[in-house]
């Protein structure tokens, strides 16, 4: 039996989904990544990028996204404080929900825990609440695990997918 390292324990597996709909959107994607990995969080894999349509408003700009699969001996709210640190880097502004910005991080994912922290100026849902539905998340997240389950819902990708809608299915492309 292989001795294992303290520190392997204290690992944690985690999926993030990363996003843009302004300015240069794969650039943004591309420095998030950077950013990520200069708090010593190790991207594991990475899907391909995805296009689709801004939702719910369509007249916004297109989304690029992506999702991460990292290892890090953070907590969730030592993760969540630096995805809002670069999101803020990269140049998000405080605006209404759902409206254009250079970076999008949101933790889907933290170890398979389910987690919920709603205080202040913190509202941290894990994992993320309406995953499910989106196409732009599940898309990438089969690409990169083909056998993830979601914590909550305790179902697999497979049959999240096709829950979606086709139009949903049809309507995002790999880029």
């Amino acid at each position: 039996m292989k001795k294992r390292d303290i520190s392997d324990a204290q690992v944690k597996k985690v999926y993030l989904s990363i996003g843009s709909n302004l300015g240069n959107r794969i650039h943004f994607l591309e420095k998030s990544k950077y950013l990520l990995e200069t708090h010593d969080i190790k991207i594991i894999k990475t899907s391909s990028y995805y296009e689709t349509e801004s939702w719910p408003d369509p007249s916004f700009p297109k989304f690029i996204n992506a999702v991460l699969l990292i290892k890090t001996k953070l907590n969730q709210f030592e993760l969540f404080k630096i995805i809002k640190s670069i999101e803020k880097k990269l140049g998000r502004k405080i605006a209404p929900k759902n409206h254009p910005r250079n970076c999008d991080i949101d933790i889907l994912d933290f170890n398979g825990k389910i987690f919920k922290l709603n205080k202040k100026l913190i509202n941290l849902e894990i994992p993320h609440p309406r995953m499910h539905n989106r196409n732009f998340v599940l898309m990438p997240l089969f690409e990169i695990c083909k056998n993830w389950s979601h914590p909550k819902l305790k179902k697999n990708i497979v049959k999240l997918l096709t829950s979606l809608k086709k139009i949903n299915l049809r309507s995002i492309k790999v880029i």
